[in-house]
């Protein structure tokens, strides 16, 4: 992916995905009476919320971009984000709603990554570099919830 525009118009929608799914794994866990972990996804759509706007003023968009679903090149046909999303469930319990979160995520950094490694034109490769290591606090963000220990 060697253009800027085309490149923005991914993020977007990768970061739309990404804050929807934080909304709804807020929701769950709210239902499920962790708030501590609803607060926490919370967060991390305020951050997707905060990466999309980013993206969007840096492409100048001044609304969503649109893309024919089959001009978007995502791995696998599908966006990172939206790769392995079921949906949260009534059933989801902590570690299991953080461990899709922290895919979601991985495959995110890993998305990024790949077209930084690949970019020729340097402000794609910059900036996909860029919303790599956010990606990467992410996951870091996320391993660090899973580590912790559960409350009784």
């Amino acid at each position: 992916m060697n253009d800027i525009q085309l490149f923005l118009a991914h993020a977007i929608q990768l970061e739309k995905e990404s804050a929807r799914r934080y909304e709804e794994l807020a929701e769950a866990m709210q239902s499920l009476g962790s708030a501590e972990v609803a607060e926490f996804f919370r967060q991390m759509a305020h951050y997707s919320r905060l990466h999309l706007k980013e993206a969007m003023e840096r492409g100048g968009f001044h609304d969503l971009p649109k893309l024919a679903p089959d001009a978007y090149e995502w791995p696998e046909g599908t966006s990172p984000e939206a790769a392995a999303w079921a949906g949260a469930d009534g059933f989801m319990d902590v570690p299991g709603a953080l461990a899709l979160a922290l895919d979601g995520e991985r495959r995110s950094c890993d998305y990024y990554r790949a077209i930084a490694e690949k970019a020729l034109d340097p402000e794609v490769k910059h900036m996909a570099e860029a919303f790599a290591e956010e990606e990467a606090e992410h996951v870091a963000q996320l391993e660090a919830w899973r580590s912790r220990p559960a409350k009784s």
